[in-house]
């Protein structure tokens, strides 16, 4: 049986790999400490073709919380044993970029004091990463918080009178209403139906938290008449719980006696939420305001609603002011630039 040619690799053939592949190439004399690039480097890093620079000088294009950090690993190179990698992020006007810069260090190939290397745009795969850490640490907080809610809906079940059998059936309804409102949290995919009116949305997410046993009418809602789009919905779904879930376990929905009033209300082209708790134990500004679940309301609040939430910890209970732009719940959002840094 005859073995196959091996392919004779021409310069053009070499070029069109790379250049399918999105790699920069890069030449950088030690001497000089002058960096050369090919079209697709000078491209990424914004600066004009066929024109030598200095580290230095693209050193002004990196992210100032990673220039150090590459500076010094670009010195180290030359002390490295083999191939080398480090990523960063470059900004380029207003874009963030993150470029993966690989080459051989100790000297290993080096011609006339010029080595060579590649840089990658990796930014799709660093976007991807921030998106799984994110989920996680979402789902985790999540999870917590659930365990939280059930107990304390267990707690308010078992104050109503009756049986322990219509004690069961009450906690077993209220799990199940918790469960709705979570869908709401978490679309069902392929999930196309429109999401319910502002007043309707609200008044779902909140029935598992209330408490009939307690009084009627503990958690009041108030609402314009006006249609909400699903991505905002679950935006929306997403603050509405974490607040629920801390009242639940801090604020007024944690004493019997709470009272929680939800106001929307829509002026000119903004709709101002004010969340209201009255009758629980005294609060005050949390100790740990950076932990993950304010996290999260600020990033959907500021990132993606476009909005701003304003605290009062008032003795007399928690209120929440979340103001949004009417056009970021109402409109086709997916042609928004919905997650901009």
């Amino acid at each position: 049986m005859n073995q196959p040619t091996a392919p004779v690799w021409a310069p053009q053939h070499l070029r069109l790999g790379i250049r399918a592949a999105g790699v920069a190439l890069w030449s950088w004399n030690v001497d000089t400490d002058r960096l050369t690039m090919d079209a697709m480097g000078y491209a990424l890093w914004n600066v004009p073709e066929n024109v030598e620079v200095a580290f230095e000088d693209l050193s002004r294009y990196i992210h100032p919380a990673d220039r150090d950090r590459v500076r010094a690993a670009f010195n180290a190179t030359r002390g490295i044993v083999g191939p080398y990698e480090i990523d960063f992020r470059i900004l380029i006007e207003d874009e963030v970029r993150w470029i993966s810069a690989r080459g051989r260090g100790d000297d290993e190939g080096i011609v006339g004091n010029v080595m060579y290397g590649v840089f990658l745009d990796v930014t799709g795969r660093k976007q991807a990463e921030e998106a799984h850490e994110l989920l996680a640490g979402e789902m985790s907080h999540r999870v917590k918080n659930l365990i939280a809610i059930a107990g304390a809906l267990t707690s308010m079940s078992s104050r109503a009178p009756g049986t322990k059998e219509e004690m069961a059936s009450e906690l077993t309804s209220r799990l199940a209403a918790l469960g709705r409102a979570h869908d709401l949290v978490r679309p069902v995919p392929g999930q196309t139906e429109n999401a319910a009116l502002l007043a309707d949305l609200m008044s779902i997410l909140l029935n598992p938290y209330d408490d009939p046993g307690a009084f009627s009418g503990r958690i009041r809602v108030a609402a314009p008449r006006m249609g909400v789009d699903e991505a905002a919905a679950t935006d929306l779904a997403l603050v509405i719980h974490e607040l629920a879930t801390n009242s639940l376990k801090y604020g007024a929905l944690s004493s019997a006696s709470g009272l929680l009033d939800l106001t929307c209300t829509l002026a000119e082209d903004e709709v101002v939420m004010v969340w209201t708790e009255r009758g629980g134990p005294a609060v005050s500004p949390p100790a740990n305001a950076s932990g993950f679940g304010s996290r999260l309301l600020d990033r959907i609040v500021t990132r993606k609603l476009r909005g701003s939430i304003d605290y009062q910890w008032s003795p007399e209970g928690l209120i929440a002011t979340v103001r949004v732009k009417a056009e970021r719940l109402l409109a086709d959002r997916g042609a928004l630039d919905e997650d901009k840094p």
